[in-house]
């Protein structure tokens, strides 16, 4: 049986349009974008950037929350307990549009390997979405950066530590420390 030409070039468009849809899917995501200039412009206490879409830093304030948003931060991971916060930043983030995460990180009996694990998997889960990483001031947002680079990046202690305080590490280092030489 003939194929008309008519068919025949039909046919070879719908197999164009089959490929490229293969190779749309298979494409690597690209990370949303993120305006570095205006996370800093917002003046939130120890920020400090991380990666290209990756801020760690102390509590931000409500309204340092809209520019966070209007500068594509998708998402916020606070390790902050809620009684020691005094307001509802879970609601303030998720009506802003953003994606809100909360690991409960209690003072220093809260840097714990568990707490490092649970943070280095939601990291992971993110995809390299913009994002920022905050504690009251950073310090405990560095102490399970560096638990976390020991344990499941193999990284060794003095690694661990540069890692952490890249991150906000701070005057939770002695206890650092003595975890990761154990």
């Amino acid at each position: 049986m003939a194929v008309s030409s008519a068919r025949r070039a039909l046919l070879g468009l719908l197999l164009v349009a089959v490929q490229a849809t293969l190779l749309l899917a298979c494409a690597p995501v690209e990370t949303a974008r993120v305006n570095p200039a205006l996370v800093e412009q917002a003046g939130i206490v120890n920020l400090r950037t991380t990666g290209e879409a990756e801020f760690a830093s102390g509590q931000p304030t409500a309204e340092q929350l809209q520019t966070l948003a209007a500068a594509g931060i998708k998402h916020v991971i606070n390790l902050r307990p809620s009684s020691e916060q005094e307001w509802d930043e879970a609601k303030a983030v998720r009506a802003l549009g953003m994606h809100y995460h909360s690991i409960t990180v209690a003072g220093p009996a809260g840097v714990t390997f568990e707490n490092a694990a649970a943070l280095d998997k939601l990291l992971h889960s993110l995809q390299g979405e913009p994002l920022l990483l905050h504690c009251s001031s950073g310090n405990r947002v560095g102490a399970l950066i560096a638990l976390a680079a020991q344990q499941h990046h193999g990284a060794d202690l003095e690694a661990a530590i540069a890692e952490g305080q890249r991150w906000g590490l701070t005057r939770l280092e002695p206890l650092v420390r003595a975890k990761l030489a154990q």
